[in-house]
């Protein structure tokens, strides 16, 4: 299975308190209350608490916006360009926008879904994942190009992506299922990308 987005084609959700909105990308299984993963994206035009989620793991990536602080009891963390974080959706934390920022989101239930975030530059496969186009032009290994503000999710076969432009970045999310002896929880890559949202 696997499914190609771009930007302007995804649903848009407004939030109820006005600061913003979110465009989803997908919510696994389809149709369930509860999701295993989603991935949306989100607009944020002003300052305000995000929504907590008991019992998930979340990694946030800045796309655009040039300051977003967010704070907790736990940690205080400078959003940074590119740059996945990864966080418990258990923590209260309050964002502190300097005008307005785009951003990435994954979310796994812990029990049953792990996530890892990248930015890469080079070529990637796997087996389920979403893939979100940061600059230039990747294509499959079937020749379907992937420009900018386009992506790709897919699960259960693998999914080769290769660079084909100079300053091609993407977005890379590996999901694996969570082993019956237990959880770990989702990570942002530090060796391809820093500490994010």
């Amino acid at each position: 299975m696997r499914a190609f987005y771009a930007f302007e084609s995804l649903p848009v959700t407004r939030w109820r308190n006005g600061g913003g909105e979110t465009r989803e990308i997908v919510s696994f299984p389809p149709g369930e209350a509860e999701f295993g993963w989603r991935a949306s994206i989100a607009t944020v035009a002003e300052d305000g608490p995000f929504s907590r989620f008991p019992g998930v793991d979340r990694v946030i990536t800045l796309l655009e916006g040039d300051s977003v602080l967010l704070r907790s009891a736990q940690v205080e963390q400078q959003l940074q360009r590119h740059q996945p974080w990864a966080f418990p959706g258990e923590w209260a934390i309050h964002a502190e926008i300097n005008g307005r920022c785009l951003d990435f989101n994954i979310m796994t239930r812990r029990d049953s879904w792990q996530a890892n975030v990248a930015v890469v530059q080079q070529a990637v496969s796997g087996v389920q994942g979403v893939a979100w186009v940061l600059t230039g032009t990747w294509r499959t290994a079937q020749g379907e190009a992937l420009d900018a503000q386009q992506g790709v999710w897919w699960l259960d076969e693998v999914l080769a992506l290769t660079p084909a432009t100079s300053e091609a970045s993407l977005l890379w999310v590996t999901l694996n299922r969570v082993p019956e002896n237990g959880p770990a929880a989702c990570s942002a890559s530090p060796d391809r990308a820093g500490a994010h949202k």
